[in-house]
């Protein structure tokens, strides 16, 4: 028996050695910075009082900012942040189940050839396609307005990168082109495991496309998909490359320093940390973004019946 727990407490001993590299970079690069961003929401400590003495300041920082002074700035960002996750959900959704539709076709030959082309803009970094879009937004010499104009569709540029407006219709667009390819590839596997005999059945019946469409596709897909559609949600919601990177926030809100009109909580709480030197009020909201969508993802689960146990 001594033996035994010797070979196993070496076995255990090598496989932490193993182990180690990966258990040390997740506690200095996600452990600590968490406990750290924690600790910093209870206290004032801000780019004033790290020398002049920060202290603690209990629940005051979650007060402020719903339901004190930065109300007005927290609210607005909060709505658009929620429509513009869920806009850009339903819409890589929708654009990937339609492309995977087109691709899963048998009698499409060249499918292997579109879909390494439809899978480029998730394979390429997304500050090359941030730069690429800076100049086909632009309102002067853009491509896009050029096209817009080309076809009669408008008279005038839009001003993508400086109305509220246009900037924000752009931000969903371009964060939808962005995520389909990954909504594609994820169709393409729940298409390709639902039985051929439910369509031959249906075919049977006498059942349209669209009434296939509703009846079998969307109720087999969200089976596989749910789960990760609320994941693609979460991260939607917290994703702020698109507003930092292209529009850096703007167009500026008259009212709103710390926020504008495309930003969303994260790049609120990045703009409160770096430009205007509020740790304390940037820890605050990150916590208060990690409540938000863990509510809403666990609520979202239990309703689609996603805890439930497979007899």
């Amino acid at each position: 028996m001594k033996s035994k727990k010797k070979n196993s407490n070496k076995e255990n001993l090598k496989a932490f050695k193993f182990l180690a590299p990966s258990l040390i970079s997740m506690f200095i690069l996600s452990i600590i910075p968490i406990l750290l961003t924690i600790f910093i929401a209870f206290t004032n400590y801000n780019l004033k009082t790290v020398n002049t003495g920060w202290k603690f300041v209990g629940l005051d920082n979650f007060k402020n900012i719903i339901n004190g002074p930065l109300k007005e700035i927290f609210m607005p960002v909060f709505g658009w942040t929620l429509v513009s996750a869920t806009l850009i959900t339903i819409g890589s959704f929708a654009l990937g189940l339609i492309f995977a539709k087109i691709v899963s076709n048998k009698n499409l030959k060249e499918a292997s050839i579109y879909k390494a082309l439809l899978i480029i803009p998730w394979a390429l970094p997304a500050s090359i396609i941030i730069i690429a879009f800076e100049g086909l937004l632009n309102s002067q010499y853009g491509a896009i307005n050029e096209c817009l104009m080309q076809l009669h569709l408008i008279k005038e540029p839009i001003m993508w990168l400086t109305e509220a407006g246009p900037a924000r219709i752009a931000v969903i667009l371009i964060s939808i082109w962005i995520g389909f390819p990954y909504m594609m590839n994820v169709c393409i596997g729940g298409l390709s495991a639902i039985p051929d005999t439910y369509y031959e059945a249906a075919d049977i019946d006498g059942a349209s496309r669209m009434q296939k469409f509703f009846k079998i596709t969307l109720p087999c897909l969200a089976k596989t998909t749910y789960p990760l559609l609320i994941g693609s949600w979460s991260m939607s919601f917290g994703n702020a490359g698109v507003a930092l990177l292209l529009f850096k926030g703007g167009p500026v809100r008259a009212n709103s320093p710390f926020a504008g009109y495309t930003d969303i909580l994260a790049s609120s709480a990045y703009s409160m940390s770096t430009k205007f030197g509020r740790f304390e009020l940037a820890a605050t909201l990150s916590i208060i973004m990690f409540v938000i969508v863990g509510v809403i993802s666990f609520i979202q689960m239990r309703a689609s019946g996603q805890f439930k146990e497979v007899d």
